[in-house]
């Protein structure tokens, strides 16, 4: 991530937590841990050492989550985005109508046999 990019997204996140025993993790290091995993669609375990331990990367993407803050993220970039005109809203938005899955995303199975009479 750019230090623009940081920038632009340290003010959105959570207070970083004080150094009370143990150091905390920097939200920077952890959320490229995060936009790695997410860019190469990897499995947490192959997450590289340089971002951190899989356990404390994956575990701050799943509090978040839950939290609600990857969507207030959202819709503050959005939000952001819009009123400086960067958004081409005719050109940026996702219609799922035009999302294709995978026939195995339905959860088929191979090798399943099936009893015909």
């Amino acid at each position: 991530m750019t230090d623009e990019q940081w920038e632009k997204l340290r003010p959105l996140l959570p207070p970083q937590k004080p150094n009370i025993g143990r150091p905390a993790h920097d939200h920077r290091r952890i959320l490229n841990g995060i936009l790695w995993i997410l860019r190469t669609g990897a499995p947490w375990r192959d997450l590289p050492e340089r971002y951190g331990s899989v356990g404390t990367v994956s575990s701050r993407f799943y509090r978040w989550q839950q939290a609600g803050i990857w969507q207030r993220i959202l819709e503050e970039l959005q939000q952001q985005g819009d009123a400086d005109g960067s958004i081409d809203w005719e050109k940026h938005f996702v219609d799922s109508t035009i999302i294709r899955a995978h026939q195995h995303a339905a959860g088929a199975k191979r090798g399943i046999k099936i009893k015909r009479r």
